[in-house]
């Protein structure tokens, strides 16, 4: 952990958990690919327009907790830090970044580790969501703030949320693309992988994905059939991921092959994404996964402790996490979880991958909370 336990704020007490059941219902569809201070005037004063100049996304390298974190960045102002879920980079922000940029914030996307060109560290262990956490506040702090919005998507989010719950001290505010908060339930003497194992098998994609170099290996065959699959059955436009791995042992038999690409989504990106891919390998990412039972210990001393930042959550309809308890309880505002959320967003015909399906209308949401914080 890169922290001590003394530096961590106590929980606000257990209460009694949910079913089993109750637990399973909120992983299933656990976002698609992880299945799933004064920013101006008030929000009405400012219109949110688009930027008539574009601003140049930079690129440089920063040391943070312990490993080289390669970061994109655009702007000037309050911090906004943006962080990419699985199997991504910072590249899926690459529409949100000018854009918040030009209306007046300092946007930074990092690769989180084991991904894109920052460091992929040899341990498992080295990926769980403590050292995740970590490396957020350590990103604040390189980059010479106190404090930041946060917004994840997927994976991300779960940092975004985590990050939120752990270190309010650090986070101005959170926003969550796809993945809602979920309670850490107490699960007796089960595991979450053995409880998965034990609901849908050990083809569901969170089992499998324990086994090491499995997975790895099999996505590694070819980068770019897996990106089409993975972008297009996921999307709004696609049929939907079952999260089932065939017998055949391969992810690529379980996604679905696009006969076009839809609109939102371009060869060239498909490319960008597998060359990425292709260079660093898919191990990084697969080891956030193989940490599913340390997360859950880690995370216990903040069973049932809500998140007190101002949130905002966004959805897609077609997004199978939409149908969630946890995503219904912030759709409809009452979730005990995140008692401060401003808004919820669903959007109509999107999937799992919504700031790229549909950036615009994300830009716009997220652009009206930040200057309404």
């Amino acid at each position: 952990m890169g922290r001590d336990a003394a530096d961590r704020p106590a929980s606000h007490g257990d209460r009694p958990g949910v079913s089993r059941r109750g637990f399973l219902r909120g992983l299933e569809g656990f976002g698609l690919a992880a299945i799933l201070s004064a920013c101006g005037g008030p929000a009405h004063s400012r219109p949110v327009t688009s930027p008539t100049r574009t601003p140049t996304i930079k690129h440089r390298f920063v040391n943070v907790n312990g490993i080289r974190m390669h970061i994109a960045e655009a702007g000037t102002g309050p911090l906004v830090l943006l962080l990419h879920g699985w199997p991504e980079f910072w590249y899926s922000w690459r529409h949100q970044i000018p854009a918040l940029a030009a209306a007046g914030y300092h946007v930074v996307a990092p690769d989180q580790r084991g991904y894109g060109q920052t460091d992929r560290p040899a341990r498992v262990g080295d990926y769980a969501i403590t050292r995740l956490v970590d490396d957020v506040t350590g990103l604040i702090d390189a980059l010479g703030e106190r404090r930041a919005v946060v917004v994840g998507h997927d994976w991300g989010a779960i940092v975004a949320w985590n990050t939120a719950l752990m270190r309010p001290d650090r986070v101005r505010a959170v926003s969550a693309l796809s993945v809602p908060h979920r309670w850490a339930e107490p699960q007796g003497e089960s595991t979450p992988v053995a409880s998965l194992r034990s609901a849908y098998g050990d083809h569901f994609y969170i089992v499998h994905f324990q086994q090491p170099g499995v997975a790895d290996a099999d996505m590694a065959r070819d980068p770019r059939a897996f990106f089409r699959g993975i972008l297009y059955s996921g999307s709004g436009d696609g049929p939907g991921w079952s999260a089932t791995i065939p017998k055949s042992g391969r992810i690529l038999d379980s996604l679905t092959e696009p006969r076009a690409l839809p609109a939102w989504l371009s060869e060239r990106d498909v490319d960008t994404y597998a060359a990425q891919f292709t260079k660093t390998g898919f191990t990084g990412g697969l080891n956030w996964y193989r940490n599913f039972d340390t997360n859950w210990t880690q995370t216990a001393r903040w069973r049932r402790t809500p998140i007190q930042a101002p949130a905002l959550y966004i959805v897609g309809d077609r997004d199978k996490i939409s149908e969630s308890p946890q995503a219904k309880e912030l759709i409809t505002g009452r979730s005990p979880s995140v008692p401060n959320l401003k808004q919820a967003v669903v959007l109509p015909g999107r999937g799992h991958w919504i700031q790229q399906e549909e950036p615009d209308k994300v830009n716009e949401s997220l652009i009206r909370f930040l200057r309404s914080l």
